[in-house]
């Protein structure tokens, strides 16, 4: 009797374990893959959130197009999923209306279309979600768990905000502090609104191409509000109303999300919350994700590598907000103790990503380098990221490290 328990038990035991294996299986081909999720993206980009979509780019499909992200591999951080938006195509510019207000001299209507007739202009500029990284901060923040590849570098093209408001003979208000702008809600969409400070009306661009071809509708298509040197959040998709606003709006979008505790008036490296502990946000102790952080990068050798030497290239790319020109990319090979120059590829200010490049003379073992970013502000990157912790862990731009080996 003992033993035919046994066996019986043995029995269900195999049969339970096949069944959780089968199960596992269907689970496993249940999961969408991005190109399931949004028609047209590559299937290898990692699904982060399913609805809204959420995809990031795998680091080793970023560094392989260094010069422009393509609409195939560049990452999505959607707050608001539009009914038959999430495909790469363009979006039809037919009947596509953007309400202008608030602080203006006079209210008006444009149809996309005619954005078509008016002067066009180009921006390349990496947007970049601002929880980009966030995986790095410790403990856990909240939020998608982003790695490095919430970042993409593009050229955007379209007609600038200021030109079309006096191609209609339209003047700002003197109490016109704020860029307000909204998405459209069609199909239900719930609210998404954003506000950036009017200085930010300089670079504005309502964007209706990306590296050359009409605008993913996933991206925002047919129009899109690019804030160059903002964080994607400030870019809004499916641009549906522009408000000149007195001050920030008080959506959840901009109050408590994409904030980060700060100390009025205080010039400070690091931001006064201490790790794993909530934050009483308020408008008066954070501020927005606005302004791109200055970060720096590593395109090769990538992790786990393994080269030849003993002169070893390293190579990747810096950028910042643009108010000021990267000047400097160090790279150190002994955690931190001394730093070495970089090659840039430019030294003039702007929105893109700076290509850099370094040789390095290194014996034959496992190595570690570490890279920073410096422009002419003086602005550069923390060794420990973790400084600047914040429970939703915004703005990650600590110093990157990468360990390979030379053969």
């Amino acid at each position: 009797m003992t033993n035919l328990n046994r066996r019986t038990t043995l029995k269900l035991m195999g049969l339970g374990a096949a069944f959780l294996a089968a199960g596992g299986r269907g689970l496993a081909q249940q999961a969408p893959t991005a190109d399931q999720l949004v028609r047209g993206k590559n299937p290898r980009l990692l699904v982060l959130s399913q609805r809204p979509v959420v995809l990031e780019t795998p680091y080793d499909l970023l560094v392989a197009n260094p010069q422009r992200t393509p609409k195939e591999l560049f990452f999505i951080r959607n707050n608001v999923d539009l009914p038959g938006f999430n495909t790469v195509e363009g979006a039809s510019l037919e009947g596509w209306q953007v309400e202008v207000g608030g602080q203006v001299s006079q209210p008006f209507t444009f149809e996309a279309r005619e954005l078509l007739a008016l002067p066009q202009h180009e921006v390349t500029m990496v947007l970049q979600c601002s929880g980009n990284g966030r995986s790095f901060f410790q403990p856990r923040a909240s939020g998608n768990p982003w790695g490095r590849g919430g970042m993409g570098n593009a050229t955007f093209r379209g007609v600038r905000l200021k030109d079309l408001l006096e191609a209609k003979g339209v003047r700002l208000g003197e109490r016109a502090f704020y860029i307000t702008a909204h998405a459209s809600r069609q199909g239900g969409a719930p609210e998404f609104v954003r506000s950036v400070p009017i200085h930010a009306l300089e670079n504005a661009l309502l964007a209706l191409s990306m590296n050359g071809e009409p605008l993913p509708a996933v991206h925002g298509g047919p129009v899109r509000l690019v804030f160059p040197g903002y964080f994607g959040v400030n870019n809004v998709k499916w641009i549906q109303k522009i408000e000149f606003t007195e001050a920030e709006n008080t959506t959840a979008e901009q109050m408590p999300r994409y904030r980060v505790p700060t100390i009025m008036g205080a010039n400070v490296p690091f931001l006064p919350q201490e790790p794993g502990r909530p934050y009483p946000y308020t408008f008066q102790n954070s501020r927005p994700n606005w302004l791109v952080t200055i970060n720096s990068f590593i395109f090769a050798p990538l992790e786990g590598q393994r080269v030849e030497g003993p002169l070893v290239r390293v190579e990747g790319v810096a950028f910042n907000d643009g108010i000021a020109p990267i000047v400097a990319v160090e790279v150190s090979t002994n955690g931190g103790r001394s730093w070495s120059q970089a090659r840039l590829d430019r030294r003039e200010k702007g929105f893109g990503w700076v290509g850099w490049r370094a040789s390095l003379f290194l014996r034959p073992g496992e190595h570690e380098v570490m890279v920073r970013a410096v422009d002419a502000l003086g602005r550069t990157q923390p060794l420990d990221g973790n400084l600047a912790w914040n429970e939703r862990g915004y703005e990650w731009n600590g110093v990157m490290r990468v360990k390979f080996t030379v053969a």
